[in-house]
C-alpha cells in the first residue's frame, strides 16, 4: 500500500475489528481493495489520503475496463465510503470524495423462460396424472391443478392472483377472467379455449363432490386455509413436483417462470407490446420491456447458429486461425 494513507488504512482496519467484531477474511477484503486502489491512485500521482472524487470515479472506471462486474465495483467503492467516512469522522479529512458517487447499476437480469415444448410437457403430464388418479379425492385434487396450470399460462397471472380469483370471476358467458391485481386494479383478460376448458371440468368436480346445505364456495379454487383459498406456496411445490414427474430441471420451474413464458411466447408470435403490458397488469411498460431483451438475445443466438453466413464468417475465422497457427 502507497505509504501516503498506509498508517489510516491501518488504523481503519483495526476500528472494523475492535468496534465491529470484523471477521478476518472481511479484513483481508477490505486490505485488499485498499491496497488495489492505493496503487491505482499512485498512477494518477495521488494518494488514498488526498484523493478526490474524479480519483475515484477514475478508479471504478479501471475496475469496470479490467471486468469486474457491477457487483464488484459497488463493493470496492462501499469499502472507500467507510473508509474515508472514518477518515471524516477521525478529524482526517474535511471532506468524503465517495459521497457523490453513484453505486454502479447492475445489469437487470434476464427472467427464465420456458420453452412451448417445455410448457406443453407440464400440460401432458397434468393429463397423465389424472389418468391414473387411484381416487375420486386425487382426481380432483389433479384436475384443479390443470386447471390452475392451464389458466396461469393462459393469462399470466400473478400467483396471487391466480390462487384468489373469487368464484364469481368470470365474464361475458366465461370468455373473460376479471382480475384484481396490484393497487386494486380490475383488468380483463381473455380465456384460451383449453382453460376455458379446464375451468369447467374443475367446477364441475368441485361442485359434484359438495354436500346437501353447503354454502356456496367463496373462491374458485377453495381450501381449508386461513385465507379460505388455496395457497400460492401449495401451488407452487405441486408445479414444481409436476416438472420433476415431466422431466424438466426443477430449479426452472416456478409459477412466475411461467408468467414469463405466458409474455415471451405472445411476443414472439408478434403480439404488441402495449398488448401485453395490460393482459400482465404492469403499471409502466418498461417492466414488459424485459421480455424483448430476452427476445432479442435469442434472435441473436438463432442466427449465429443458424444463419449461413454467421456459420461462414465463423469458418473464415477458424481458418484464418489456423493458417496463423500453423505460421508460428
Amino acid at each position: 500500500m502507497a505509504r501516503a494513507g498506509l498508517a489510516q488504512a491501518e488504523a481503519f482496519l483495526e476500528m472494523l475489528s475492535a468496534e465491529r467484531g470484523a471477521a478476518l477474511n472481511t479484513l483481508e477484503a477490505y486490505r485488499r481493495d485498499l491496497e488495489d486502489a492505493a496503487s491505482f491512485l499512485a498512477t494518477r500521482k495521488t494518494n488514498l489520503l488526498s484523493a478526490q472524487s474524479e480519483d475515484i470515479r477514475a478508479l471504478i472506471a479501471d475496475l469496470a475496463e479490467r471486468g469486474f462486474a457491477p457487483s464488484s465495483q459497488s463493493r470496492r467503492l462501499s469499502a472507500l465510503r467507510q473508509f474515508y467516512r472514518f477518515l471524516h469522522t477521525e478529524g482526517m479529512r474535511t471532506d468524503d470524495p465517495t459521497g457523490v458517487i453513484d453505486s454502479p447499476r447492475k445489469a437487470r437480469s434476464l427472467p427464465k423462460i420456458l420453452s412451448v415444448e417445455d410448457v406443453t410437457r407440464l400440460l401432458e403430464q397434468a393429463e397423465t396424472d389424472i389418468a391414473s388418479a387411484e381416487t375420486d379425492f386425487e382426481k380432483r385434487q389433479k384436475i384443479r391443478f390443470r386447471a390452475l396450470l392451464e389458466l396461469l399460462y393462459a393469462t399470466g397471472m400473478r400467483v396471487s392472483e391466480l390462487v384468489g380469483l373469487p368464484e364469481r370471476v368470470l365474464a361475458d358467458g366465461g370468455r373473460f377472467l376479471v382480475v384484481r391485481g396490484k393497487g386494486n386494479k380490475e383488468r380483463m383478460v381473455p380465456l384460451s379455449g383449453p382453460a376455458k376448458t379446464a375451468l369447467g371440468e374443475w367446477i364441475k368436480a368441485r361442485d359434484a363432490a359438495r354436500l346437501d346445505g353447503d354454502d356456496d364456495p367463496e373462491w374458485l379454487f377453495p381450501a381449508s386455509s386461513d385465507s379460505g383459498h388455496l395457497s400460492r406456496q401449495v401451488f407452487a411445490r405441486d408445479l414444481k413436483s409436476l416438472a420433476g414427474r415431466a422431466g424438466i430441471p426443477v430449479r426452472l420451474v416456478s409459477p412466475h417462470v411461467l408468467r414469463h413464458a405466458f409474455a415471451s411466447h405472445l411476443l414472439a408470435n408478434g403480439a404488441d407490446l402495449r398488448a401485453v403490458q395490460e393482459l400482465l397488469g404492469h403499471a409502466d411498460i418498461s417492466t414488459t420491456q424485459i421480455y424483448t431483451h430476452v427476445l432479442d438475445e435469442r434472435l441473436r443466438q438463432l442466427v449465429a447458429d443458424h444463419h449461413p453466413l454467421a456459420k461462414s464468417a465463423i469458418n473464415r475465422d477458424e481458418a484464418r486461425n489456423h493458417k496463423v497457427a500453423r505460421g508460428k
